[in-house]
């Protein structure tokens, strides 16, 4: 291929001699390629036709009578500077030809030696094709170049905004990882107190009731004052253990509807007696305020806690505020404490206090920990308010700043519909023959702690009643299967093996006409639920405080069915 194309080479030719040009043509007939010659004279003529991709070569003689090959090679750089230009003059000097190169023209033939003209053509088609090839090379650089910065730009972009995701992704894992820690750190320090109130408080019934004992035969004041003293602390010991166990959601709570709009105006003279009057209380309560589940007494104590912690926190007076609002959460929580996607009821306590810092508000629900003074604070106000949240089904968030003062928002659940429980069929079962009327109610005390058990069944048997004893759940259902006919069940908790929300749950299943008490030191709400427990009276918290024992059980046995008439379930609760 010679030419740029499949065709025929394209070649105009400057020539005034018919002679030399037909010699020329005839040359040209040795490059094996059909060729196309458009001959011209005049410099008219050339410049019509010089014009861009028109032709492949370019064949100018150097002299002519109106025209010379120079002007001639000034039209064509000017015109199609790409096309090749080979002078072909028989009058071309050795310098005059190097000249003419030097001003753009591709070769030169003189006419003596037309035998080169083949040679030349082909010569300078292929210097025309590669300086062609380079021309679109260094085209395609540039348009790659222009681009280039573009598209640098454009993966920057996109580099810099999979940066920023994956570094949102870390600090979101580093975040949820923080929430996880602190979540497994706080659940194990609940177990840990848990199970540290649940013996501290086996152990404080059996000082208590001893105490009580004593006091029944002391006759000297000094041994009274003593006792008095000992009493005191075994109270004050019972109020810690109670905290551990708010903390440790443990602690029995009675979930009805409250209006917390109430709750705060009925608490407002209470609340400026404990902070005193140079802090301002100020209210913002919402209207049309949803109910909230909560245990009444306890929601009191939170809000109390939380108000007497704004004092404390503001030393010379200031404005504590409180507020409540119908909220929908729906963002994930990112910290243990924060609620989860849902209807809520919040109460806000908010102070102008100090405010926390970030290391402060970090640990701010450990039991224990405080910012307070020796003999200021116990550390267990924000642990008992955390533990009481989370068992209520809630949350808490924390806002605040050092200098700025603190805003601590609590979630409740709002109150939903009420769902019916199974039915329960019955039938009736005659205890009189091994029970007649008029006898002493029988009752079965359970607890795996022998101390505990004594001092629960003294006082029982001192308060009129037929006294049985089983220290495990398995001993309780035997004893009852060899004497179902009880008045009443006093069961404990927390026990090895079998513990008293399952006793009771078999219990219910074998003997549902069996009432049954719960003396605990703590109660997991869940399992007490299963077991089909519900309502104050129906557990006594140890230690026992004057006569709570007797009267709970005494409620207990009113309600149960006539002497001689018992109710056997066919089925359990529906579940």
């Amino acid at each position: 291929m010679i030419g740029p194309s499949a065709g025929p080479l394209r070649i105009l030719h400057l020539e005034d001699s018919d002679l030399d040009a037909e010699l020329i043509e005839a040359e040209l007939e040795n490059l094996g390629h059909p060729v196309v010659i458009e001959r011209v004279i005049t410099r008219a003529e050339f410049a019509a036709a010089a014009m861009p991709g028109r032709h492949d070569v370019i064949l100018a003689d150097y002299a002519l009578p109106t025209f010379d090959g120079v002007s001639a090679l000034g039209i064509a750089r000017e015109q199609c500077p790409e096309t090749p230009f080979i002078f072909c003059s028989g009058t071309l000097g050795e310098d005059v030809a190097v000249e003419a190169i030097k001003n753009g023209a591709t070769d030169y033939v003189t006419k003596q030696r037309l035998d080169r003209m083949t040679r030349t053509i082909v010569r300078a088609l292929a210097e025309a094709r590669s300086r062609a090839d380079k021309v679109a090379a260094e085209a395609a650089l540039k348009a790659l170049n222009d681009t280039l910065e573009a598209r640098i730009a454009e993966r920057t972009r996109e580099l810099a905004a999979s940066n920023i995701a994956l570094q949102d992704q870390i600090v979101e894992r580093e975040r949820a990882e923080d929430a996880l820690r602190l979540s497994q750190r706080l659940e194990a320090v609940g177990q840990l107190t848990s199970g540290v109130a649940h013996d501290f408080n086996n152990l404080l019934t059996v000082i208590a009731g001893n105490i009580e004992f004593l006091e029944r035969v002391v006759t000297d004041e000094r041994s009274k004052r003593r006792l008095d003293l000992m009493r005191g602390a075994a109270a004050r010991g019972a109020n810690l253990t109670a905290q551990l166990l708010a903390f440790s959601r443990r602690q029995r709570l009675v979930p009805t509807p409250v209006g917390l709009n109430r709750t705060v105006v009925s608490m407002r003279d209470l609340l400026q007696s404990s902070i005193g009057g140079a802090i301002q209380i100020e209210t913002t309560l919402q209207d049309g305020l949803w109910p909230a589940l909560v245990d009444a007494t306890q929601i009191e104590l939170v809000i109390l806690n939380l108000a007497i912690n704004a004092r404390d926190a503001m030393a010379v007076g200031g404005r504590l505020t409180i507020e409540t609002a119908n909220v929908t959460v729906r963002d994930r929580p990112t910290r243990p404490e924060r609620p989860q996607p849902g209807e809520y009821v919040m109460i806000a306590v908010s102070d102008t206090g100090t405010g926390m810092a970030p290391e402060v508000l970090a640990r701010v629900f450990e039991p224990f920990f405080t910012t307070k003074v020796v003999g200021k604070g116990s550390g267990l106000g924000l642990a008992q308010v955390y533990g009481f949240v989370k068992q209520s089904g809630g949350g808490i968030r924390i806002d605040t700043a050092p200098g700025e003062g603190t805003s601590i928002k609590v979630y409740l659940p709002r109150v939903e519909g009420a769902e019916d429980g199974g039915a329960v069929a019955a039938g009736p079962v005659d205890c009189a023959r091994t029970h007649p009327p008029g006898s002493a109610p029988a009752l079965l005390v359970v607890d795996d702690d022998a101390g505990v058990r004594e001092v629960t069944a003294t006082r029982l048997s001192e308060a009129g009643y037929a006294v049985r004893e089983a220290a495990s759940g398995l001993q309780a259902l035997a004893a009852l299967e060899a004497d179902p006919c009880v008045d009443l069940v006093v069961l404990d908790f927390a026990m090895p093996g079998m513990n008293g929300a399952e006793t009771a749950t078999e219990i219910r299943k074998r003997w549902p006409a069996i009432p049954v008490l719960f003396v605990t030191g703590f109660a997991d709400t869940a399992a007490l639920a299963e077991a089909g427990m519900g309502g104050a009276d129906a557990v006594v918290l140890k230690p026992y405080r004057d006569g709570e024992l007797e009267r709970k059980v005494a409620v207990a046995l009113e309600t149960r069915p006539p002497p001689g008439l018992r109710l056997v379930s066919d089925r359990t609760r529906g579940a």
